[in-house]
């Protein structure tokens, strides 16, 4: 009896891995589609940009399952340290479909949909990959900005199972990567300008994929195969409410060109002066010193750290004495440096939004230099 439970129990460890690699691939019937699902943006930041998902449905076998991979955990430890990193894990996670919608009715976002025109073996391939994704390590990755996140992992998944590209027709075609998120980034005035000022030469590169929900949407529904549309005309599953952020005076570029004026008219005072370089100083000390260790490879040669630059520090340092040769070499090697910004910056989006700032950072290094000497 019990060699009879002792076979019992070998035979199950044998078949649990046929079992769990049989769960994964649950054959599907000639009713089954896929779909690619689009949501609108929110009036949070980090609905901004919308979002990608993608469905199962199979009446026969009752399957109807939305496959997110923009899923996060907020209880991570040193979340904002390894955010900034860029070694913070998102993962996959599922939901049924109507549970998905729910969620974006409640908070009034627009959804669509794309039913993909895929074959039978396509449309297995896809559910089978989703599914191993699910129960395996590969359920786990690595979120960066551009190159991977829940939109670039959906259009690798399409990608990989199509026979062709998907078009790269959009009206976002010819910009740069920058250029996409500012237009996002609309009544959210100083997350648009720490973005920019944070974001490095990588960004001003033409996007070569496509990174944010509306493009892959677009980007699909442009796609054709073989004389034969990548998808069925874009149905709108919920119409929420447009997009409208409210107005607010203390973010948006009046109230910085307040603060920029004050500061003006602050900085005439020594002990604020000092404070200021001190605070920029280390600002721009935290701008190289994020782009030599993050693995976000967009923080990266951030020229902004030029007008941000950690000379300041130095000259927040030396304003305590009143040497003035020392004081103007490093204010002469500040504005060599901004001036090779400014030049630098002529096309760029974010060039007025930083103006004040660096009206700002000129008058006060002329007043570093015009200080008395120490006798």
């Amino acid at each position: 009896m019990q060699s009879q439970k002792l076979l019992t129990l070998l035979l199950f460890c044998l078949l649990l891995p046929f079992q769990k690699l049989q769960a994964q691939q649950i054959p599907l019937s000639d009713r089954a589609s896929v779909s690619l699902l689009t949501c609108g943006t929110g009036e949070e930041l980090y609905a901004t940009f919308g979002h990608t998902a993608i469905r199962v449905y199979d009446p026969l076998r009752g399957i109807d399952t939305v496959y997110n991979f923009g899923t996060f955990d907020f209880s991570t430890p040193n979340f904002y340290l390894k955010f900034v990193k860029g070694d913070l894990q998102y993962y996959v996670s599922v939901a049924s479909y109507r549970d998905f919608i729910y969620e974006y009715e409640y908070y009034q976002r627009t959804v669509y949909e794309q039913e993909l025109n895929l074959s039978q073996s396509q449309k297995q391939g896809i559910a089978n990959e989703l599914n191993a994704i699910l129960s395996s390590d590969r359920r786990f990755y690595t979120y960066k900005f551009i190159d991977r996140n829940c939109t670039t992992m959906v259009a690798d998944i399409i990608a990989d199972n199509i026979d062709g590209d998907i078009s790269m027709e959009t009206s976002d075609k010819g910009m740069t990567n920058r250029e996409i998120l500012y237009n996002y980034l609309d009544g959210h005035f100083y997350e648009k300008l720490g973005i920019n000022l944070m974001f490095g030469y990588k960004t001003d590169k033409t996007a070569d994929k496509l990174f944010l929900p509306n493009e892959l949407m677009e980007g699909v529904s442009n796609t054709v195969i073989n004389d034969k549309p990548l998808s069925e005309p874009i149905k709108t599953v919920y119409q929420g409410k447009d997009k409208e952020v409210p107005f607010s005076f203390w973010n948006s570029f009046y109230s910085f060109i307040l603060v920029t004026v004050l500061l003006l008219f602050l900085t005439k005072h020594k002990i604020v002066r000092i404070t200021y370089l001190l605070l920029v100083g280390f600002i721009g000390v935290f701008f190289c010193v994020i782009g030599l260790f993050s693995y976000h490879s967009e923080l990266t040669q951030n020229y902004n750290a030029l007008l941000v630059n950690p000379i300041f520090l130095i000259l927040g340092l030396l304003s305590f004495g009143r040497n003035k040769k020392i004081i103007s070499l490093f204010t002469y090697l500040y504005f060599l440096s901004l001036l090779v910004y400014v030049v630098f910056m002529l096309n760029k989006p974010h060039l007025v939004i930083i103006l004040p700032l660096l009206v700002l950072n000129v008058v006060t290094v002329l007043r570093v230099l015009r200080q008395p000497e120490k006798p």
